[in-house]
């Protein structure tokens, strides 16, 4: 059965240029994004990499740790990380899984036989503290991934986990949101001290209401 949203991320342990990881472990009481390489030494997963470095302080702020995963073997991760210094100006400063057995590849279905027999998509898993899979992105393997993107989804989710909103078209952080419909207006008056426009009985716009 796939993985699908709302699933218990599969736990497992797993070597890393850190250490070897226990998942649910690491994650603790954080938010967590698993993304997948389909290789070492590639030209996408280099750039890639060092964005995710230079963002590892934003993620930070929202209680957010990040993951890797290749499918190659950690001594050459470790070479890898210093073509990634070199290029990208920026080092390795967050765990890569060397997932050579595919243990963690196939737990999560990285591996898309009609893509690729042996390469990982790329593939983003968003984790919450609950270890619930809250999102999930894949990529083909010739197109870089958005980080600002999944910033941005991130700051949805963790806003809609603790109020009764949801984010509409490009929200980012700051700007309006929509009161969910299953809440009342008597409720929402309530909820919602800051008000709020009534477009139609299904769309009603309020502030960010954590600011």
């Amino acid at each position: 059965m796939a993985l699908q949203l709302g699933d218990t991320a599969p736990d497992f342990t797993q070597d890393s240029t850190e250490g070897p990881i226990r998942f649910h472990e690491w994650i603790g009481n954080s938010w967590c994004v698993l993304f997948s390489h389909p290789k070492n030494f590639t030209p996408v997963c280099t750039t890639e990499l060092g964005a995710v470095a230079k963002l590892k302080g934003e993620f930070a702020k929202r209680n957010c740790k990040v993951i890797g995963l290749s499918v190659d073997p950690l001594a050459d991760h470790q070479a890898w990380a210093k073509d990634i210094e070199e290029t990208q100006g920026a080092a390795l400063n967050f765990p890569l899984l060397a997932d050579g057995d595919r243990k963690v590849s196939d737990l999560y279905g990285m591996i898309h036989p009609k893509a690729n027999d042996t390469l990982t998509v790329r593939s983003v898993f968003m984790i919450g503290p609950d270890k619930k899979v809250k999102l999930m992105i894949t990529y083909p393997a010739s197109t870089g991934r958005n980080f600002a993107e999944i910033l941005r989804v991130l700051d949805s989710l963790q806003l809609t986990a603790n109020y009764k909103v949801a984010t509409p078209v490009n929200w980012e952080h700051g700007q309006d949101c929509i009161i969910v419909p299953a809440v009342p207006d008597a409720e929402a008056d309530r909820l919602f001290p800051k008000g709020y426009k009534r477009l139609k009985p299904y769309l009603r716009v309020t502030p960010q209401p954590n600011l």
